[in-house]
């Protein structure tokens, strides 16, 4: 999972044929490493497809969702196992690298309370099994922690550290977004210094979800943490330009968030690009 990437929200949140096709012939286009593909609904992917159209442009894959209620492992553990086996499955097929996310519950998951042993004995449950699946089929597996308005069981990535380190399987991995470190953590890079070893994957996102470098995140901050604990993983560019209705009401996206693809792309890609440059990381 090295390399520089996009999530494919800049492009399409369905992942059918058509979305398939225009992200990554759009992904290609813009020279990206890879590709990260939202599987919002496992069930309604052509693996096969995706797999063809991805190979055909040599481009590599990660995947990433967040759970849907009914299946939220804290109340409905195996519920969260079986959705997440079917991801899995499908993210394999595809022929991606990993699976990662809110892997551990759902955007907008929030109990009004700390989370309980009860729910986070119920998460490190159903993480156990499908961490065991994903490695049956060669894929690791990635907890993505998320701010406190998004959920409230795993917010840090010391919470995600620790959520790791209880279930000890070897194919998972730290996930962090700078979007969301910049709301949870005593210091914008503190959760990078805390994952550490853990870290291999993060989201590139601008403190309005909108164009990179033109916001308050700290990147010279990030990158120099990024170097500083030999980061080897993938960096993502994530920013919300296109959300449909139902995705953009549990990021709480109530207005566009920049111009459209050619600023997001254009500007806050190549400012990237230069931080990840200037910090030796690409």
């Amino acid at each position: 999972m090295e390399g520089f990437g996009v999530h494919t929200s800049m492009w399409t949140m369905s992942w059918d044929r058509a979305g398939c096709e225009r992200a990554v012939a759009k992904a290609g286009s813009y020279r990206m490493d890879f590709l990260e593909i939202a599987l919002l609904d496992p069930a309604a992917v052509d693996a096969a497809h995706s797999r063809k159209v991805l190979e055909a442009a040599k481009m590599r894959s990660v995947c990433s969702l967040g759970l849907p209620e009914p299946v939220w492992p804290s109340h409905n553990p195996e519920g969260a196992v079986d959705f997440l086996k079917l991801a899995l499955d499908k993210a394999a097929a595809i022929g991606a690298e990993a699976l990662t996310g809110v892997v551990y519950g759902g955007i907008g998951e929030r109990s009004g309370h700390p989370p309980t042993r009860a729910e986070l004995d119920n998460v490190a449950q159903a993480l156990t099994r499908a961490a065991k699946h994903a490695k049956s089929l060669g894929l690791l597996f990635g907890i993505e922690p998320v701010n406190r308005y998004e959920t409230h069981l795993l917010n840090t990535g010391w919470q995600a550290v620790d959520m790791i380190e209880r279930i000890g399987a070897d194919n998972m991995f730290v996930h962090l977004d700078t979007y969301h470190m910049n709301v949870e953590e005593k210091g914008i890079a503190q959760g990078i210094i805390d994952a550490r070893e853990h870290l291999r994957y993060i989201h590139l996102s601008e403190s309005d979800r909108g164009t990179p470098g033109v916001g308050t995140i700290a990147w010279d901050e990030i990158f120099a943490a990024l170097r500083a604990v030999d980061f080897k993983g993938g960096l993502a560019m994530e920013s919300f330009v296109n959300m449909p209705p139902e995705i953009a009401v549990g990021l709480s996206v109530w207005r566009p968030v920049a111009s459209g693809e050619a600023e997001v792309m254009e500007n806050g890609l190549p400012f990237l690009r230069n931080k990840a440059r200037q910090y030796g990381l690409i």
